[in-house]
């Protein structure tokens, strides 16, 4: 498809009415997901509907997989290249927080032309803002992809310059966790490592793919702790979600990074995915 698209599916139904009772509106409950559409088919929706069966786990949301995957399946056809914006929400509900007994999920999704990044973030490398928005400590919500992103909202809103890409985000004790909008690698004593998110940030689908991919290939990922000091004596670091692919990251603050042989890596197997 040409030009501007934008298609709506709500409940299966086009249209982009929703009513104002929808607890994902009042409250934040519910999860979403941002699919990449190739070829006409989304490459990785089994990875983010296993992230999704996780968060209605946690959120006690009834989970409609098969609806959801018929939705999917027919904005891709249509849309052929672009990206999928996925939304579960609780549905609609009276007054006040407690779950109402009888709750039908709602699922809306937008379907959109492709994100365009600059080939040069790729190829060059990009700069990463130092944010002082902090992301809070809550074990029960970490790593899901919940409606609340205002913590992401309020990173994101630190800087407006074109100078920056993304912004690296830390936690209330100062330790890296991810980027705004993706998940954060580093080089370190000749193994990749990626911070834990047992506490907070959000677990994305192409961070645990590239973990997968790359202890198929007989190597190692560490998931851990990891320091501000740590970060910035890393060999190499990158960035990754599940629309850009992998870009290098070459500058935080006064530290400067080579783009590095290991990120070239991992930037291949982040493209066959979509071959």
């Amino acid at each position: 498809m040409s030009g501007p698209v934008t298609l709506t599916l709500l409940n299966g139904q086009e249209t982009d009415c929703l009513p104002l009772s929808d607890r994902g509106l009042a409250y934040g409950d519910g999860l979403f997901e941002t699919i990449r559409v190739v070829g006409g088919s989304a490459p990785l929706w089994s990875r983010h509907l296993q992230r999704l069966e996780r968060g209605c786990r946690t959120l006690r949301l009834t989970l409609p997989a098969e609806q959801l995957a018929i939705d999917v399946e027919r904005l891709a056809r249509r849309l052929g290249e672009g990206l999928i914006k996925l939304i579960l929400t609780r549905g609609s509900g009276k007054r006040g927080y407690a779950i109402p007994a009888n709750a039908e999920t709602t699922r809306i999704l937008f379907g959109s032309n492709a994100a365009v990044y600059p080939a040069e973030h790729a190829e060059q490398g990009v700069r990463l803002f130092a944010c002082e928005t902090r992301l809070g400590h809550q074990p029960l919500l970490a790593g899901l992809k919940h409606l609340n992103r205002l913590e992401q909202v309020l990173a994101r809103s630190e800087w407006q310059s074109s100078d920056y890409a993304e912004g690296l985000v830390c936690d209330l004790t100062g330790q890296p966790i991810e980027c705004t909008m993706s998940n954060l690698f580093m080089r370190i004593a000749g193994a990749w490592v990626t911070p834990d998110l047992s506490q907070c940030g959000v677990q994305g689908v192409m961070r645990d793919l590239l973990i997968e991919r790359v202890q198929q290939e007989g190597g190692f990922v560490q998931v851990r702790t990891v320091g501000y000091d740590e970060l910035l004596s890393a060999d190499e670091v990158m960035c990754c979600n599940s629309l850009f692919g992998v870009w290098p990251v070459i500058q935080l603050g006064d530290r400067h990074w080579p783009v590095g042989p290991f990120t070239r890596q991992m930037q291949s197997l982040a493209k066959q995915v979509y071959l």
